[in-house]
Protein backbone atom coordinates (compact mmCIF):
# COMPACT_ATOMS: atom_id res chain seq x y z
CA UNK A 1 0.00 0.00 0.00
CA UNK A 2 1.14 3.54 -0.70
CA UNK A 3 2.29 5.71 2.19
CA UNK A 4 0.08 8.62 3.31
CA UNK A 5 0.76 12.11 2.00
CA UNK A 6 -0.11 15.61 3.17
CA UNK A 7 -0.32 19.24 2.11
CA UNK A 8 1.44 21.58 4.55
CA UNK A 9 0.16 25.17 4.66
CA UNK A 10 1.64 28.20 6.31
CA UNK A 11 -1.25 30.29 7.70
CA UNK A 12 -0.56 34.03 7.62
CA UNK A 13 -0.59 35.53 4.10
CA UNK A 14 -0.98 32.02 2.68
CA UNK A 15 -4.44 30.95 3.88
CA UNK A 16 -5.47 34.25 5.44
CA UNK A 17 -4.55 37.76 4.34
CA UNK A 18 -2.86 39.03 7.51
CA UNK A 19 -1.27 37.91 10.76
CA UNK A 20 -3.81 35.62 12.42
CA UNK A 21 -2.71 36.68 15.89
CA UNK A 22 -2.51 40.42 15.31
CA UNK A 23 -5.97 40.28 13.72
CA UNK A 24 -7.32 39.85 17.25
CA UNK A 25 -5.96 43.18 18.51
CA UNK A 26 -9.36 44.86 18.86
CA UNK A 27 -11.11 41.92 20.57
CA UNK A 28 -8.19 41.58 23.01
CA UNK A 29 -8.37 45.30 23.73
CA UNK A 30 -12.15 45.12 24.20
CA UNK A 31 -11.62 42.22 26.59
CA UNK A 32 -9.24 44.28 28.67
CA UNK A 33 -6.12 42.30 27.78
CA UNK A 34 -4.19 45.07 26.00
CA UNK A 35 -4.20 48.86 26.14
CA UNK A 36 -4.42 51.24 23.21
CA UNK A 37 -0.66 51.89 23.08
CA UNK A 38 0.10 48.18 22.87
CA UNK A 39 -2.56 47.73 20.19
CA UNK A 40 -1.01 50.50 18.09
CA UNK A 41 2.42 48.90 18.43
CA UNK A 42 1.16 45.51 17.33
CA UNK A 43 -0.78 47.14 14.49
CA UNK A 44 2.47 48.70 13.31
CA UNK A 45 4.11 45.28 13.48
CA UNK A 46 1.28 43.97 11.31
CA UNK A 47 1.89 46.77 8.81
CA UNK A 48 5.61 45.96 8.60
CA UNK A 49 4.84 42.29 8.14
CA UNK A 50 2.30 42.84 5.37
CA UNK A 51 4.03 45.58 3.42
CA UNK A 52 7.67 44.69 3.75
CA UNK A 53 7.61 40.99 4.44
CA UNK A 54 9.13 40.83 7.92
CA UNK A 55 12.69 39.52 7.95
CA UNK A 56 14.28 37.43 10.70
CA UNK A 57 15.20 40.39 12.92
CA UNK A 58 11.73 41.92 12.61
CA UNK A 59 10.11 38.59 13.41
CA UNK A 60 12.30 38.29 16.51
CA UNK A 61 11.18 41.74 17.67
CA UNK A 62 7.54 40.86 17.07
CA UNK A 63 8.00 37.56 18.91
CA UNK A 64 9.57 39.22 21.95
CA UNK A 65 6.99 41.99 22.04
CA UNK A 66 4.03 39.64 21.79
CA UNK A 67 5.34 37.12 24.34
CA UNK A 68 6.05 39.93 26.83
CA UNK A 69 2.65 41.50 26.12
CA UNK A 70 0.88 38.23 26.92
CA UNK A 71 2.55 37.78 30.32
CA UNK A 72 -0.16 37.54 32.97
CA UNK A 73 -3.05 37.05 30.55
CA UNK A 74 -5.65 34.57 31.70
CA UNK A 75 -5.60 31.62 29.31
CA UNK A 76 -9.32 30.88 29.60
CA UNK A 77 -10.15 34.52 28.79
CA UNK A 78 -7.98 34.47 25.68
CA UNK A 79 -9.59 31.27 24.42
CA UNK A 80 -13.07 32.62 25.13
CA UNK A 81 -12.36 35.84 23.19
CA UNK A 82 -10.97 33.89 20.24
CA UNK A 83 -13.95 31.53 20.19
CA UNK A 84 -16.47 34.39 20.39
CA UNK A 85 -14.90 36.51 17.64
CA UNK A 86 -13.24 33.95 15.36
CA UNK A 87 -15.77 33.94 12.53
CA UNK A 88 -16.21 37.71 12.44
CA UNK A 89 -12.46 38.29 12.24
CA UNK A 90 -11.18 35.41 10.13
CA UNK A 91 -14.04 34.88 7.67
CA UNK A 92 -13.38 37.93 5.46
CA UNK A 93 -9.64 37.24 5.47
CA UNK A 94 -9.59 33.68 4.13
CA UNK A 95 -8.33 33.37 0.56
CA UNK A 96 -10.76 31.64 -1.80
CA UNK A 97 -7.81 30.16 -3.69
CA UNK A 98 -6.49 28.58 -0.49
CA UNK A 99 -9.88 27.07 0.31
CA UNK A 100 -9.99 25.59 -3.20
CA UNK A 101 -6.52 24.08 -2.74
CA UNK A 102 -7.45 22.58 0.60
CA UNK A 103 -10.53 20.99 -0.94
CA UNK A 104 -8.48 19.64 -3.87
CA UNK A 105 -5.97 18.02 -1.53
CA UNK A 106 -8.74 16.44 0.50
CA UNK A 107 -10.29 15.00 -2.65
CA UNK A 108 -6.88 13.59 -3.55
CA UNK A 109 -6.77 11.82 -0.17
CA UNK A 110 -4.08 13.98 1.39
CA UNK A 111 -4.06 15.22 4.96
CA UNK A 112 -4.15 19.00 5.44
CA UNK A 113 -1.64 20.29 7.98
CA UNK A 114 -1.29 23.93 9.05
CA UNK A 115 2.22 24.89 10.15
CA UNK A 116 2.23 28.39 11.65
CA UNK A 117 4.41 30.67 13.75
CA UNK A 118 1.25 32.13 15.28
CA UNK A 119 0.07 30.81 18.63
CA UNK A 120 -1.88 27.65 19.20
CA UNK A 121 -4.78 29.52 20.85
CA UNK A 122 -5.48 31.18 17.51
CA UNK A 123 -4.21 28.59 15.03
CA UNK A 124 -6.06 25.57 16.45
CA UNK A 125 -9.56 27.12 16.13
CA UNK A 126 -8.74 28.32 12.62
CA UNK A 127 -7.48 24.85 11.79
CA UNK A 128 -10.77 23.42 13.04
CA UNK A 129 -12.70 25.90 10.89
CA UNK A 130 -10.71 24.77 7.87
CA UNK A 131 -11.07 21.10 8.73
CA UNK A 132 -7.30 20.64 9.02
CA UNK A 133 -6.12 17.21 10.12
CA UNK A 134 -3.20 18.54 12.12
CA UNK A 135 -1.77 21.82 13.34
CA UNK A 136 1.76 22.79 14.30
CA UNK A 137 1.84 26.16 16.07
CA UNK A 138 3.75 28.24 18.58
CA UNK A 139 3.04 27.80 22.29
CA UNK A 140 3.52 30.02 25.35
CA UNK A 141 4.29 28.64 28.76
CA UNK A 142 1.25 28.49 31.05
CA UNK A 143 1.62 28.71 34.83
CA UNK A 144 -1.45 28.53 37.09
CA UNK A 145 -3.79 29.28 34.21
CA UNK A 146 -1.88 32.35 33.01
CA UNK A 147 0.79 33.00 30.42
CA UNK A 148 4.18 33.41 32.08
CA UNK A 149 5.68 35.42 29.22
CA UNK A 150 8.08 32.59 28.37
CA UNK A 151 7.94 30.69 25.10
CA UNK A 152 7.85 26.91 25.26
CA UNK A 153 8.11 26.28 21.56
CA UNK A 154 8.66 28.58 18.59
CA UNK A 155 7.39 27.17 15.30
CA UNK A 156 9.61 29.26 13.05
CA UNK A 157 12.08 28.77 10.17
CA UNK A 158 14.08 25.54 10.60
CA UNK A 159 11.76 24.39 13.38
CA UNK A 160 8.87 24.12 10.93
CA UNK A 161 10.92 21.75 8.82
CA UNK A 162 11.86 19.70 11.88
CA UNK A 163 8.19 19.50 12.89
CA UNK A 164 7.22 18.24 9.44
CA UNK A 165 9.99 15.65 9.49
CA UNK A 166 8.84 14.48 12.93
CA UNK A 167 5.27 14.19 11.66
CA UNK A 168 6.52 12.16 8.71
CA UNK A 169 8.33 9.84 11.10
CA UNK A 170 5.28 9.39 13.36
CA UNK A 171 2.48 9.34 10.78
CA UNK A 172 4.46 7.84 7.93
CA UNK A 173 4.11 10.63 5.37
CA UNK A 174 5.93 10.15 2.09
CA UNK A 175 7.49 13.63 1.99
CA UNK A 176 8.65 13.29 -1.60
CA UNK A 177 4.99 13.14 -2.62
CA UNK A 178 3.81 15.82 -0.19
CA UNK A 179 3.02 19.50 -0.92
CA UNK A 180 3.88 22.70 0.93
CA UNK A 181 2.76 26.33 0.59
CA UNK A 182 4.17 29.51 2.11
CA UNK A 183 4.68 33.22 1.44
CA UNK A 184 7.93 33.81 3.32
CA UNK A 185 11.62 33.17 2.69
CA UNK A 186 11.87 32.12 6.33
CA UNK A 187 9.88 29.03 5.32
CA UNK A 188 12.36 27.84 2.67
CA UNK A 189 13.40 25.09 5.10
CA UNK A 190 9.79 23.92 5.30
CA UNK A 191 9.33 24.04 1.54
CA UNK A 192 12.52 22.07 0.97
CA UNK A 193 11.25 19.13 3.02
CA UNK A 194 8.62 18.14 0.45
CA UNK A 195 8.69 17.11 -3.17
CA UNK A 196 6.17 19.73 -4.28
CA UNK A 197 6.95 23.18 -2.79
CA UNK A 198 4.91 26.24 -3.76
CA UNK A 199 5.45 29.94 -3.12
CA UNK A 200 2.21 31.80 -2.36
CA UNK A 201 2.14 35.61 -2.52
CA UNK A 202 5.91 35.39 -1.97
CA UNK A 203 8.06 38.10 -0.45
CA UNK A 204 10.92 39.34 -2.62
CA UNK A 205 13.47 36.82 -1.38
CA UNK A 206 11.17 33.80 -1.66
CA UNK A 207 10.15 34.89 -5.15
CA UNK A 208 13.80 34.96 -6.18
CA UNK A 209 14.44 31.53 -4.66
CA UNK A 210 11.31 30.05 -6.24
CA UNK A 211 12.29 31.38 -9.67
CA UNK A 212 15.83 30.03 -9.31
CA UNK A 213 14.59 26.58 -8.28
CA UNK A 214 11.61 26.38 -10.60
CA UNK A 215 9.03 26.25 -7.81
CA UNK A 216 5.47 27.24 -8.79
CA UNK A 217 4.47 30.76 -7.71
CA UNK A 218 0.81 31.26 -6.81
CA UNK A 219 -1.08 34.51 -6.29
CA UNK A 220 -4.01 34.52 -3.84
CA UNK A 221 -6.10 37.70 -3.73
CA UNK A 222 -9.77 36.78 -3.35
CA UNK A 223 -11.07 36.88 0.25
CA UNK A 224 -14.09 34.69 0.92
CA UNK A 225 -16.48 34.02 3.79
CA UNK A 226 -15.39 30.58 4.90
CA UNK A 227 -18.76 29.52 6.30
CA UNK A 228 -20.30 30.02 2.85
CA UNK A 229 -17.81 27.59 1.32
CA UNK A 230 -17.19 24.79 3.77
CA UNK A 231 -18.81 22.67 6.44
CA UNK A 232 -16.97 22.62 9.75
CA UNK A 233 -16.09 19.15 11.03
CA UNK A 234 -15.92 18.44 14.72
CA UNK A 235 -12.30 18.20 15.82
CA UNK A 236 -10.38 17.37 18.95
CA UNK A 237 -6.76 17.17 20.12
CA UNK A 238 -6.13 13.45 19.65
CA UNK A 239 -2.37 13.78 19.15
CA UNK A 240 -1.41 16.30 21.83
CA UNK A 241 1.24 13.91 23.12
CA UNK A 242 3.07 14.31 19.83
CA UNK A 243 3.65 18.04 20.35
CA UNK A 244 6.86 18.86 18.54
CA UNK A 245 7.18 22.09 19.84
CA UNK A 246 5.40 27.79 21.28
CA UNK A 247 2.63 32.54 22.14
CA UNK A 248 0.09 34.28 20.57
CA UNK A 249 2.33 35.00 17.53
CA UNK A 250 5.31 33.23 18.90
CA UNK A 251 5.30 29.94 20.96
CA UNK A 252 3.74 25.49 19.33
CA UNK A 253 1.63 22.56 19.63
CA UNK A 254 0.88 19.67 17.36
CA UNK A 255 -2.86 19.13 17.14
CA UNK A 256 -4.81 16.58 15.17
CA UNK A 257 -8.51 16.22 14.63
CA UNK A 258 -10.48 13.12 15.44
CA UNK A 259 -11.71 12.31 11.98
CA UNK A 260 -10.80 8.97 10.46
CA UNK A 261 -7.91 9.12 8.02
CA UNK A 262 -9.02 9.30 4.40
CA UNK A 263 -7.87 6.59 2.02
CA UNK A 264 -4.95 7.46 -0.23
CA UNK A 265 -5.64 7.49 -3.94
Amino acid sequence: MSRPTAAFFDLDKTIIAKSSTLAFNKPFQAGGLINRRAMLRSTYAQFVYLVGGADHDQMEKIRLFMSTLCAGWDVATVREIVADTLHNIVDPLVYDEAVNLIEEHRLAGRDVVIVSTSGSEVVEPIGEMLGADRVVATRLEIVDGKYSGEIEYYAYAEEKARAIEELARVVGYDLENCYAYSDSATDVFMLETVGHPHAVNPDRELRRIAQDRGWPILVFNKPVELRSRMSFPSAGPTMAALAVGGALAAGGVLWANSRKRRLEL
